[in-house]
């Protein structure tokens, strides 16, 4: 049986984001998880089986962003053969993958961590602060060359009064009495499969296992606040509009004492005056005049590293490429430069004069068939055809 589109098995469309592809991979393993299937019969079960199996291996594609940019274009033969496919795992290990099981069980159970009716409690991590987004536009050349920017945005950061504490100044910390001092509560829930115990970070302390006698004003006993960063970055050489780059621990900060979040600098390129980017290439259309194309000649050519001058053969026609090489965009994966192409427009003239007029009309009648070589051609073509 041919598989089913990744997309298609998790329930998502083709330009999901990862938030989204994340949400739909949950559903659907919540949905077939072979524990919601252990009172019904053995077809049923392999069935759910399958299905669990199949939104696994889709959900280690799509959310990977390599792996997806290759289904994209490819499909599944992209991992065929040995191509890196994602393997459709069991239910022994739940690896790869499944490093979202934890939630899955979480929102499934109505706890928030571990799942003690399946061998013993777990506790999760305090949860890390949230990703952010900054758009940055460069020039063209910017893009081309690479370059140092200066980012500046706001995010959530350690507070500056109670420096992270959480306590108003003078205040101590004490034993949460939630916890006892653990960071973490143990919770009992009732389910159609049985009774669940579940580890949960104390909400109380946030996992910290004390809290404040006296709570910071500024921030409210949460130890963090609204903070100004500025962060200068190199912008690699030969990126590309639409990509992005991602900061590690650049994000809001966690209100769980986890790690800061990332941040995800999103590239936009301006449009240029004069190229038009394709891969490393550059393309650049020139006007050249008629006298200019017909006896040759040099131009004057913009490329990114200043003008320079090329030369044109007599005789040079409309929409002829020329290449200068190495005069391109630096390919970001290897040490290759790319090449700008230069495309010729002939520019006809207008607005003649009467005596401008009359010396075209002379020279248009003194050229012969040698002259215009494919007009003779094209006319020869089109009498035979009608003959």
């Amino acid at each position: 049986m041919a598989k089913r589109d990744f997309y298609e098995v998790l329930g998502a469309a083709k330009g999901a984001s990862d938030v989204e592809i994340k949400k739909a991979y949950r559903k659907a393993a919540m949905k077939y998880h072979p524990d919601k299937f252990s009172g019904a019969s053995e077809t049923e079960k392999k069935e759910a089986e399958d299905k669990f199996k199949e939104i696994n291996e889709a959900y280690q594609v799509l959310s990977d962003e390599n792996k997806r940019a290759q289904y994209d274009r490819f499909g599944h033969a992209a991992f065929e053969n040995g191509g890196g496919g994602a393997g459709a795992g069991g239910f022994g290990g739940f690896g790869g993958g499944f490093e979202d099981l934890g939630d899955i069980f979480g929102s499934f159970f109505g706890g928030g961590g571990g799942f003690g009716g399946f061998g013993g409690s777990r506790q999760r991590g305090p949860e890390p602060g949230e990703d952010l987004r900054y758009n940055l536009e460069l020039t063209l050349e910017e893009a081309a060359k690479g370059v140092e920017k200066t980012l500046k945005y706001k995010r959530t950061g350690s507070c500056g009064t109670c420096h992270g504490t959480g306590a108003e100044k003078g205040s101590k910390m004490s034993k949460c009495s939630k916890c006892n001092g653990t960071g973490t509560i143990h919770v009992t829930q009732r389910t159609v499969f049985g009774n669940f115990q579940t580890t949960q970070e104390c909400d109380s302390c946030h996992g910290k296992g004390e809290v404040p006698e006296k709570k910071c004003k500024k921030c409210h006993g949460t130890g963090i606040d609204t903070e100004v960063v500025e962060k200068t970055i190199k912008i690699p050489a030969g990126i590309d509009d639409g990509q992005k780059l991602r900061l590690s621990g650049m994000g809001n900060a966690s209100t769980e004492g986890g790690p800061n979040g990332d941040l995800y600098v999103y590239i936009s390129v301006k449009q240029h005056p004069f190229f038009e980017r394709n891969g490393v290439d550059i393309i650049c259309d020139v006007p050249v005049t008629f006298a200019k194309a017909t006896l040759g000649g040099e131009i004057e050519i913009p490329t990114l590293n200043g003008k320079k001058t090329i030369k044109i053969p007599a005789g040079t026609q409309n929409d002829k490429l020329f290449k200068m090489k190495g005069e391109g965009i630096k390919n970001p994966r290897s040490p290759y430069t790319g090449d700008q192409i230069v495309r010729i427009k002939i520019e006809v003239p207008v607005n003649l004069s009467s005596e401008q007029e009359e010396l075209l009309r002379k020279f248009d009648e003194s050229l012969k068939d040698k002259n215009h070589k494919d007009n003779k051609n094209f006319f020869d073509k089109l009498k035979n055809f009608f003959s």
